[in-house]
């Protein structure tokens, strides 16, 4: 088949943005003819299978986002904040650049807005992934964006919802949709997989880092500061996510005091410096880090903590941590508790209870890493590795972009 996939954004980092270019990837590899439209300057940084890449220029450099972030070269702005001039005008600019690449089998539109007009516009069969995070930081309580997005979807031949959660939240915000579908996101088990960690290859990784203080970059020092942090054999708990109030990060840090246990905390954003005027003493902070440090930071840690007091589409942190054998502890709430039961069905029902806990509550998140932070090593590993079972017989990338495309 011959697939147009237009994301909006760039190749790496958030969700959103690791769910498009694993696709790119597994499409590519099964003998697709790919092409990636999005606004990364630099995709030569991500394996993508052989799919190519088209950038298409915006008017007037403007980025309609959910969350406000710093991307080179462009200005983000809110979606809610953007005139309807404005965003006609992107897009206009993202159909052009579609309608160039077609005729196509199917062009696949990331997140209602904008993937929707988009593929609208484009004047080809298209299909829409609807994320949430568009959904409930743009959409949600705007009637003229919720309408846009009604409208839009309508002309889809099909829809995307990554959790039952997620389906709820979209007939909630704008209103019943027809074809719609239930595909989680999926994980790459070939990249996240078990075994001892290796601090000497993060440490490696981590000298490669760029050093110019881009806070979607990894700190300056950090292959000394994690060669110093991991010297030192202690209970070790990791957070991955953005450092804002919705991610619950708070929650963590509030339930390491009391815990005989340590915290490695990566990502970035823009409650990172309250956050760390909160940790307890020993925590690491790295900044942002990609899967190529990940792969190697994970199995050196005991425990992941996904603590999200904001709904989430999925929880695709929380499966990359058990792909690597690393046991997560999620908030019971959206797709994270969907997360939670599928990783709770594979282990032993006395230790199925630990893997979720109430949302905002410190007290009980620092009771399940207690008892898994006491459990025996090989008890423990025992666990991790019935988590990465749960990873590959619900969520492999390459299962779900099968599946897309049936």
């Amino acid at each position: 088949m011959r697939i147009v996939l237009w994301h909006g954004y760039l190749l790496g980092g958030t969700g959103s943005n690791v769910y498009t270019r694993a696709l790119a990837r597994e499409w590519s590899r099964a003998g697709h003819d790919v092409t990636v439209v999005c606004q990364d300057r630099h995709p030569e940084r991500y394996d993508l299978g052989g799919a190519s890449v088209v950038t298409p220029e915006l008017p007037q450099r403007l980025l309609p986002v959910f969350v406000l972030d710093e991307y080179e070269g462009l200005d983000a702005r809110l979606l809610q904040d953007l005139t309807l001039a404005q965003r006609e005008a992107y897009v206009e600019a993202n159909a052009r650049a579609i309608r160039e690449l077609l005729p196509a089998d199917v062009v696949f539109a990331n997140h209602v807005l904008l993937g929707g007009p988009v593929g609208a516009a484009a004047g080809g069969p298209f299909r829409v992934k609807a994320h949430g995070s568009e959904l409930e930081y743009s959409m949600r309580g705007n009637e003229e964006l919720s309408a846009w997005g009604r409208e839009s979807l309508r002309a889809a031949d099909a829809v995307y919802v990554g959790s039952e959660h997620i389906r709820r939240v979209l007939e909630d915000v704008v209103g019943h949709v027809e074809r719609v579908h239930e595909v989680p996101p999926g994980v790459d088990v070939d990249e996240f997989t078990p075994g001892p960690g290796s601090l000497e290859a993060l440490v490696e990784e981590s000298r490669l880092d760029q050093q110019d203080g881009d806070e979607r970059h990894p700190d300056p020092g950090n292959a000394e500061r994690l060669a110093e942090f991991f010297s030192r054999d202690e209970p070790t708990v990791v957070y991955v996510g953005k450092l804002i109030r919705n991610k619950g990060v708070h929650v963590l840090l509030e339930a390491l005091n009391g815990l005989d246990a340590r915290a490695v905390v990566v990502g970035f954003g823009d409650a990172r410096a309250e956050l760390e005027a909160q940790a307890p003493p020993g925590t690491l902070f790295t900044g942002a880090l990609e899967h190529r440090h990940l792969v190697h930071l994970l199995p050196l840690c005991d425990v992941s903590c996904v603590p999200s007091v904001f709904p989430e589409a999925f929880g695709m942190v929380a499966a990359e941590a058990a792909a690597a054998g690393v046991l997560p502890v999620v908030a019971d709430h959206s797709g994270l508790a969907e997360v939670g039961a599928g990783i709770a069905a594979e282990l032993p029902p006395e230790r199925a209870g630990l893997v979720t806990f109430p949302s905002g509550d410190a007290d009980a998140l620092r009771e399940r890493l207690r008892a898994l932070l006491e459990l025996p090593d090989e008890e423990r590993r025992q666990l991790g590795l019935a988590a990465r079972n749960a990873v590959e017989s619900r969520w492999s990338w390459r299962r779900v972009a099968e599946r897309l495309l049936d």
